[in-house]
């Protein structure tokens, strides 16, 4: 099929933030997709989550395949995920690459997931690479091809790569949705890919064990590419399972040893300076990088560890696996500025480990204000606060987020903190209230 994938000059201005219709048309037809982020995955949610790189191959097939034109890195994993993909986008732009990154989920706007060269898509690019990518869906329909197939996120994920080549990146680093093995993002062939780490995780759909787990996240790996990974320890089953998955794939595997102790933000520098190291590029830290501050300051994502401290002191992170929520306490305690104990803002979906989430705010926070988006796949805020009163946490619950901020902003006042956590969706309702406490939401 002749290559769709041209046109006007591509620009990153901020054109998504005016909301214009253009856009507003493309993401609505986007929004007519099936999108698995906002749907109950488990097997008795009467629908089945449909796991196939085929859909997303099909429709950048159609499109010209753009993905060739890319160096692309692909990045799963547990915990660390987008930050390790943000980290190694921001040390190759500081070397002079061209560099296209993309992340999920949004916090607050579509447009942040891609970015070119540290900035943010814009709003006339990003619909343009929306319509392209729809078309030949619909043309596929028609077809009966397996785009026709394609979901939300595989629509956006082919926009993205689009996107990059249109703007003539030469890496594209890639944060895997879900999984790996099956991923939208795995359609494409990578030069190099990285495991964070493995904990338990959308188990419906990966798996019931952290073994079955690595299996599906292994799967980037990628013959004669290497494959980059957190999990070391000779002793460790799914770490023994990347390696299985890594020889038979022909992957290089590069196993990286994070001291004891490391906080969650040391260790994922570290699998990022291994990435940087493996490309041949310079390591921030070491002689011809960024100064490390310099780094993670430039690296950082919303909802990721991200800290609003002014008159108020507020911290928003969307941990949502008790092992990584733990792992944000660790290095929150050990900030001067958050000492005392805060107030918890939480909410999180059904399939996620509630017990498990809650048992890690115990003996670490004041109270627990507990909320919901209102959706049917959220757990209701009279569930979470029932369990987290059993386990011996004081509890409230708000059918509102804005009035669950609220309550924990009267409690706080300026002596204490806050912290925002459980759903990266209830940090996308939140966060403009305060990081812009006045304005029009955007698109």
């Amino acid at each position: 099929m002749d290559r769709v994938f041209l046109g006007d000059s591509f620009s990153t201005d901020h054109g998504q933030g005016r909301c214009g219709s253009r856009l507003e048309r493309e993401l609505a037809r986007l929004d007519g997709l099936v999108d698995w982020e906002r749907l109950h995955r488990s097997p008795g949610a009467g629908r089945t989550m449909r796991q196939s790189v085929a859909p997303a191959r099909d429709l950048l097939d159609r499109l010209g395949s753009p993905d060739r034109e890319l160096q692309s890195i692909l990045v799963a994993g547990t915990k660390g995920k987008g930050s390790v993909s943000s980290l190694v986008a921001t040390a190759l732009a500081a070397g002079g690459e061209r560099v296209g990154l993309y992340t999920s989920p949004h916090v607050e706007r579509v447009g942040e997931r891609i970015r070119i060269d540290g900035e943010e898509i814009g709003g006339d690019a990003l619909a343009t690479v929306l319509g392209e990518a729809l078309d030949v869906r619909e043309a596929a329909i028609a077809e009966r091809g397996a785009a026709a197939e394609a979901t939300w996120f595989d629509v956006l994920t082919v926009a993205a790569i689009g996107a990059m080549a249109r703007a003539g990146v030469g890496y594209a680093v890639l944060e895997c949705g879900l999984g790996g093995r099956l991923d939208s993002t795995r359609a494409v062939t990578p030069i190099l890919s990285v495991v964070t780490n493995v904990s338990l995780e959308h188990t419906a759909v990966l798996g019931s064990t952290r073994e079955a787990i690595a299996w599906e996240k292994a799967g980037v790996a990628s013959a004669g590419a290497p494959l980059v990974t957190g999990l070391a320890s000779p002793d460790d089953e799914a770490a023994r399972v990347v390696a299985d998955v890594a020889r038979e794939a022909g992957a290089a595997l590069v196993r990286v040893c994070v001291p004891a102790g490391a906080s969650i933000e040391e260790e994922n520098e570290e699998l990022a300076a291994e990435v940087l190291r493996q490309l041949g590029h310079p390591v921030p830290g070491e002689p011809g990088g960024l100064d490390r501050e310099g780094w993670r300051a430039a690296s950082r994502l919303p909802g990721r560890l991200e800290r609003i401290l002014g008159p108020e002191k507020v911290v928003l992170d969307g941990a949502h696996v008790p092992g990584s929520l733990d792992r944000v306490f660790a290095v929150l305690q050990a900030d001067p500025a958050l000492a005392s104990s805060p107030d918890v803002v939480f909410g999180c979906r059904t399939d996620k480990d509630l017990p498990g989430l809650l048992k890690v705010l115990r003996g670490r926070v004041d109270r627990v204000h507990c909320t919901s988006l209102g959706r049917g796949l959220d757990a209701s805020p009279e569930r979470i606060a029932g369990l987290a009163r059993s386990l011996g946490l004081d509890a409230s619950a708000a059918d509102d987020p804005e009035a669950a901020l609220a309550m924990a902003r009267r409690r706080a006042g300026a002596d204490r903190w806050i912290l925002v956590t459980g759903s990266l969706h209830l940090l996308g309702r939140l966060r403009p209230l305060l990081v812009r406490p006045t304005g029009k939401r955007p698109c």
